[in-house]
């Protein structure tokens, strides 16, 4: 185990005239902060860029948990993973089609490596006000009316939960020549237990991320990125040199291997976390006012679902969902994931307990009592949209750029994202034209206490947009 090797080091009287600059000591004198294991690439302890020893055999560890060929340790989380598989998918310039609610990320890609991209926008679902699945039709109709475009990308499962048909849409990509990569961030408990969808990968994937510690017990920045694709498998490692630090923290490290043997030895806890989702959902479906999003209760325009996230709608009471993650953080002492407009998501995992699920929805049974029926017109708030785009984000350096009051910027060229956060979705991306429904969107999930970022850190102030 990489940890033991750490802790053994640390122990062994080995004078470091090496980094890190604090030398094993922890300076702060709680011993908190495990200064004694963090390392650097000394010799015996492997590199994560060029791994023949115990990194290697993390990664083979991965591989096998995920029955891949190939797994690649990622400690710049999984934004560095998808810039990284972007890179190796594409060559510059290459035309790609991606689902518009992809992760920031994904766009840094498409702006960093120079592409041209082409929008899907899912449906949505109007009952809890999000984007559903994306439908496999709509990919085949967009690769057989262009042949040009070399590489699908989607996130599976969303933020919301909300998983697409990746076998289908693998076989049309394949079949018209095109390669799929998934952002699968928030899946990557999917193989652990059949009460969650396929794994992105097995189901004919090209390449996916996962993201360990958002579902998984790995500390924060940890996550892979799997293919079965050898020769894809030798871009990716180059590319992961270009994005992945050159300073990997074996910290991090170690919690992923750690990860993994939780993985590989707790069958039992992820049939104990099944019975505690089931139950907790059967339980919830009976509330009277808030609503949870279910398998059994989801629109035909969604085909599955990942049951660790429970998504509370508010849509039909005097309440948003910015008041309840209030409640439930004051009244209750619970803090959830994310609260957007007239929903919330509390994330779960493996390692959440029975008196935890009970907290939660006993805090839940009570504000559903408290709360009031009224109707309200969410018109699925506006979720998501496809505006006019004039030219690539990678373009955006051929303008000069002015500053214009928000609500005076309709019908001018926006040269900064602007997106909800979190999800990290943009709301407008630079080269887009701003329309009035993407100003009452920013204006409107504002007033409903969503945080706004953007390029401008005085976006309501001003936006940045072309001159002319």
């Amino acid at each position: 185990m990489l940890y033991d090797k750490l802790k053994s080091y640390n122990q062994s009287g080995i004078y470091p005239f090496h980094m890190p600059g604090h030398k094993r000591i922890d300076t702060t004198g709680d011993g908190i902060i495990p200064y004694g294991i963090d390392l650097t690439e000394i010799y015996g302890f492997d590199n994560l860029h060029e791994p023949s020893g115990i990194i290697k055999a993390i990664q083979n560890k991965a591989k096998k948990l995920y029955s891949v060929k190939n797994a690649f340790m990622l400690i710049n989380g999984a934004t560095g993973g998808i810039l990284a598989a972007i890179r190796s998918l594409t060559n510059y310039g290459d035309k790609v089609l991606i689902a518009r609610n992809c992760h920031k990320s994904v766009y840094n890609a498409i702006e960093i490596c120079g592409l041209n991209v082409q929008y899907l926008l899912p449906e949505t679902d109007s009952k809890f006000g999000i984007l559903a699945s994306v439908d496999p039709l709509s990919v085949q109709k967009a690769l057989s009316e262009d042949e040009n475009i070399k590489t699908v990308v989607i996130t599976s499962p969303t933020y919301e939960g909300v998983v697409s048909d990746i076998k289908t849409i693998a076989e049309i990509c394949h079949k018209h020549n095109a390669k799929l990569f998934v952002d699968e961030a928030h899946g990557a408990h999917f193989p652990f237990s059949d009460i969650f969808p396929n794994e992105s990968v097995s189901c004919g994937a090209d390449a996916a991320v996962v993201s360990l510690h958002k579902t998984l017990p790995s500390l924060t920045q940890t996550a892979l990125l799997i293919t079965n694709d050898d020769l894809l498998s030798l871009k990716i490692a180059n590319n992961l040199s270009v994005f992945e630090t050159s300073s990997p923290s074996y910290i991090l490290m170690s919690s992923i291997e750690n990860c993994l043997e939780y993985l590989s030895n707790n069958k039992t806890a992820f049939d104990n976390y099944k019975t505690n989702l089931n139950n907790f959902i059967s339980y919830c479906e009976n509330l009277a006012k808030l609503k949870i999003l279910c398998f059994n209760k989801k629109s035909n325009k969604i085909y599955d679902l990942d049951k660790s996230k429970v998504v509370i709608s508010t849509a039909n009471t005097d309440i948003n969902g910015a008041a309840l993650a209030e409640i439930l953080r004051n009244d209750f002492k619970i803090e959830t994931e994310m609260a957007y407009t007239n929903y919330i998501i509390a994330m779960t995992s493996v390692c959440d307990t029975k008196k935890g699920f009970d907290r939660l929805k006993n805090a839940l049974s009570s504000i559903d009592i408290k709360c009031n029926l009224i109707n309200k017109n969410t018109t699925a708030d506006n979720c998501c949209m496809l505006p006019e785009k004039r030219f690539n984000p990678s373009e955006s350096y051929k303008y000069k750029s002015c500053n214009l009051p928000l609500n005076l910027s309709m019908g001018r060229v926006s040269l900064e994202y602007v997106w909800a956060y979190p999800p990290g979705i943009p709301i407008i991306v630079p080269g887009e034209v701003i329309c009035n429904n993407v100003i009452d969107q920013i204006y409107f999930l504002k007033q409903n206490n969503v945080e706004i970022c953007s390029s401008n850190k005085n976006l309501f102030d001003c936006i940045t947009v072309t001159e002319n």
